[in-house]
């Protein structure tokens, strides 16, 4: 069963009217017709879209813990995704094409910066000696950043750490389905401003004279929605006259 429905409603009193509740805009259409005939051509009704209320199920949610460190590895707790290219790869600054994310983490979850923050002493231990000639070298690039200071105008960023991971290769898409993991193909599954739960690691460079240590993106896990940045609109609500059922007469042409 789809989670959003269709209704009638009235510019005029500013509210739903004759009932109506549909899974199609075109039904709610010809409902509004079959209801009250050629009235239904006039301007102040529309057909808006509802979400059905979602029944809270009476056994207790168990709390999951998904944060995990494991050397330079980290699996992130609940994050949002934001500047999503993981499905293309996309070049910056005349630089190669990768795959890429930003990770927006809640500076409440302590834990999972906790484990972000080990795992790149990790790899400036590792760097120490495979990248920077047994010398820790000083001012090093690190990716833990602050939202607050560094995207002041970014609305998306306050009260947030966040990190750019990146992959030459396509990483994983996943969401959770009834049998275990199904993986994300569409791109309006997986979009900028949803959340979910990031594997990444995090590894030293030295390249062009620039020292430090960089995130590289494993796995990405959709958990929910999340209003998209970048004012992306509902394909649904778009293309809602498209959408039109073969049953169904075009009784408005």
């Amino acid at each position: 069963m789809q989670d959003f429905y269709y209704v009638v409603f009235s510019i005029w009193s500013k509210k739903e009217v004759f009932g109506i509740k549909e899974p199609t805009k075109r039904k709610a259409w010809q409902a509004l017709y079959n209801k009250i005939g050629k009235d239904a051509y006039n301007w102040r009704f529309e057909i808006r879209r509802r979400k059905h209320k979602k029944v809270k199920q009476q056994t207790k949610r168990r709390n999951v813990k998904m944060a995990k460190l494991n050397g330079t590895r980290v699996t992130t707790n609940e994050v949002r995704f934001s500047y999503a290219h993981v499905f293309e790869p996309h070049a910056m600054e005349g630089n190669d094409p990768k795959y890429s994310v930003s990770i927006l983490i809640p500076k409440t979850d302590t834990e999972t910066v906790q484990m972000i923050e080990k795992a790149i002493e990790t790899a400036k231990k590792e760097g120490k000696d495979s990248k920077w000639s047994g010398k820790m070298p000083p001012n090093l690039k690190l990716p833990l950043r602050d939202g607050d200071t560094d995207r002041p105008d970014d609305e998306a960023y306050a009260g947030h750490w966040f990190i750019n991971a990146s992959s030459r290769t396509k990483p994983g898409v996943f969401k959770k389905g009834s049998a275990g993991l199904i993986e994300i193909s569409d791109e309006s599954e997986f979009y900028s401003g949803c959340y979910g739960v990031a594997a990444v690691n995090f590894y030293p460079y030295n390249a062009n004279g620039n020292r430090g240590v960089a995130c590289g993106l494993n796995n990405l896990l959709f958990t929910r929605d999340g209003e998209a940045f970048g004012g992306r609109s509902n394909p649904e609500d778009d293309f809602a006259d498209m959408l039109s059922d073969d049953d169904t007469p075009d009784f408005l042409g």
